[in-house]
């Protein structure tokens, strides 16, 4: 997220207050239903669309068309698109009902037609300032897709529609523009928002990086378990793993060092954490509470599925970074650098408090529109109360611009992409993907399952990941399902492995953002990023053949998929790091180091294997595991008794 500048005028400031302020009353006003009381109620398109007014304008004050290249000073085309934004999703705003009741969506008016190219055109502009040059060019492609759809090659061929046509669709159809990324931005994501925001500018995030040092510090490798705790926190709130490598990053990787672990080693430790922060409960990226509204479930739903592979990933890297420290002897740090644990507690037991609240009013109360702006009253309330943390009027007017400037630079985002919906909806191929791709994999969910992570990661390279999610979510997603797997885990699946590419070479934006920190080689950090972070290639494969990960199954069956993970997770660990309890440093093998390390890592992947009869895996899988690492303890045994030459 773009944060606020000193440059930016004081009445760009003082305009990204106003639109703060009216766009979260006019989110409460709809979702808490007070237009009951008050005699009009919005309809959701209604809805929608007085957001844009108030939120995209700003898009054109806040951002610069070219990063950095202002002054202070807002250009004359800038002001010009603002006042062009604000006409343009007023006068939608204004004729919405009339727009329904009069069948614009297939039938406009010409001057109607017009004022559809120009927010055709505003939007993609909004999507190039918030999103940068690849997503753009990806939206423009398939906003566009319905004009040149008939001169594709067959199997991805329609008939092409007219310019005017695919214009007022997108602006006026509930599949584009207005379609789901909006739709879950109005309901859900603007109170999580405001809640992670009042979060970390109320020292949240000092909080939760002290308590960690205070509980982690003094371990073996203390400073790294700190990051893993820290991070996975931040990442949480944040919603984005650079903005976390950025936060905590600074603290950790300095800490990490000081004990002995390497600036690429630290560097990638943080990203590792960084990223599975973002995946990490009760808050989340945008992408799943998209999700929530694609799948028509409670996002509270959604959040409890993703306990069980976020701590899956968690333990994979505390115990790879515990194998690691012991292997090299590394130590914590001295307790009198470390803040005492009681001291923390009591300056922060608050956050612990709100916290609770939010997965209460999630999980148990089913209010989860609702839960965020509860959440964020309470937290700044008994902020107030604490003298040490209580803002003064400069910092409310920070908390509310930055507020600002991030709704209205997701929701430009959200817009955008919503026109890849819209333009594979218009042709109609939405629907033929899923029967093709099923075609193409010969029906087999192994390879589907192949595919989609292929896809995944490449979309996930040049897009948001909540871009690449939805177009997954509408091409993927119906054929995995229609292969026989479970809607909810297949949706986990695609969002997981999009994910991947903020720590996989080439790209790997997140470990070449730590790696500035560490002072690393950033390819070097990101290839530890990928060692390290190994374990999350294979928990979307987990979850998504034994849906007993993402809770759904009896308890007996939750119980016997967890307890097998964590056992094969921990195998592998070892034997990547080279180390495991009891047996020691596997590097004592000699010449079959590389093959007892190696026969752990295949062994517990077999034993974490989900045993799934549409792949054809068996209960004969755990035990073939079992067997493997029975055979590598065997052969690290009989290679440590054999006698030492005598000295000479």
């Amino acid at each position: 997220m773009t944060e606020i500048q000193p440059t930016r005028t004081p009445l760009v400031r003082r305009v990204l207050m106003l639109v703060a302020i009216l766009a979260t009353l006019t989110s409460i006003y709809q979702i808490f239903n007070l237009g009951f009381y008050a005699g009009f109620s919005m309809f959701g398109v209604q809805y929608i669309y007085l957001l844009l007014t108030m939120l995209l304008p700003v898009v054109f004050l806040a951002i610069p068309a070219r990063p950095g290249e202002r002054t202070g000073r807002v250009p004359w085309y800038d002001w010009g698109l603002a006042v062009m934004s604000l006409g343009c999703c007023a006068f939608f705003t204004i004729n919405s009902i009339h727009a329904v009741n009069q069948g614009w969506e297939f039938a406009a008016p010409e001057h109607v037609v017009w004022m559809s190219y120009l927010m055709w055109a505003l939007t993609l502009e909004a999507t190039r300032r918030c999103g940068g040059w690849a997503i753009f060019v990806v939206v423009l492609l398939m906003s566009a897709f319905p004009l040149y759809a008939s001169i594709l090659p067959d199997s991805m061929a329609a008939v092409s529609t007219p310019i005017n046509y695919v214009a007022i669709y997108h602006a006026l159809s509930a599949e584009s523009i207005l379609g789901i990324p909006a739709q879950a931005f109005g309901k859900l994501v603007i109170g999580f928002l405001l809640f992670g925001t009042a979060l970390q500018r109320t020292g949240g995030g000092k909080f939760f990086i002290d308590l960690a040092f205070s509980l982690l510090g003094k371990v073996r490798g203390g400073p790294a378990k700190v990051s893993i705790f820290s991070s996975g926190l931040m990442g949480s709130m944040s919603g984005s793993v650079i903005t976390n490598v950025l936060s905590t990053g600074p603290l950790s990787i300095p800490a990490m060092r000081k004990v002995g672990f390497t600036k690429t080693y630290a560097a990638g430790v943080e990203t590792c954490a960084s990223t599975g922060g973002v995946l990490m409960p009760p808050v989340m990226g945008a992408a799943a509470f998209i999700m929530a509204t694609f799948l028509e479930i409670p996002y509270g739903q959604i959040a409890l599925a993703a306990a069980i592979p976020s701590v899956l990933y968690f333990f994979g890297l505390f115990v790879q970074i515990d194998f690691y420290a012991a292997r090299n002897q590394l130590k914590g740090l001295e307790e009198a650098e470390l803040p005492g644990f009681v001291e923390t507690f009591k300056a922060g037991w608050h956050y612990l408090f709100v916290f609770a609240l939010l997965v209460f009013m999630l999980l148990y109360l089913n209010r989860e529109a609702a839960a965020p702006f509860y959440a964020t009253a309470l937290l700044i309330a008994l902020n107030q109360i604490r003298a040490h943390s209580r803002w003064n009027l400069a910092d409310l007017k920070d908390f509310v611009e930055i507020s600002g400037l991030r709704l209205a630079e997701l929701l430009g985002l959200m817009a955008g992409i919503g026109m890849i919906m819209g333009g594979l909806a218009i042709t109609g191929l939405s629907g033929t993907i899923a029967t093709d791709l099923l075609y193409m994999a010969g029906g087999d969910p192994l390879v589907l399952l192949l595919m989609g992570a292929l896809t995944s990661f490449i979309l996930g390279i040049g897009m948001p990941i909540t871009a690449a999610y939805i177009f997954l979510a509408i091409a993927l997603a119906p054929a995995l399902v229609d292969a026989g797997l479970s809607p909810l885990p297949v949706h986990m699946f695609i969002l997981y492995w999009g994910m991947l590419s903020f720590i996989t070479p080439p790209v790997a934006v997140g470990a070449f953002t730590a790696a500035k920190v560490a002072g690393s080689q950033p390819m070097k950090t990101g290839f530890m990023s990928m060692h390290l972070g190994s374990i999350i290639y294979f928990i979307p494969f987990f979850f998504v053949l034994e849906p007993a990960l993402l809770l759904q199954g009896s308890g007996l069956e939750i119980f016997k998929a967890v307890l097998s993970a964590l056992i094969g997770i921990f195998l592998v660990a070892g034997g990547l790091q080279g180390y495991l309890p009891k047996l020691g440093s596997l590097s004592r093998s000699g010449i079959l180091q590389w093959p007892v390390r190696t026969l752990f890592i295949l062994g517990g992947l077999l034993i974490a294997m989900p045993h799934n009869p549409l792949i054809k895996i068996s209960e004969a899988t755990l035990l073939t595991g079992a067997l493997a690492c029975i055979v590598a303890a065997t052969l690290l045994s009989l290679v440590r008794r054999r006698p030492c030459p005598a000295a000479g």
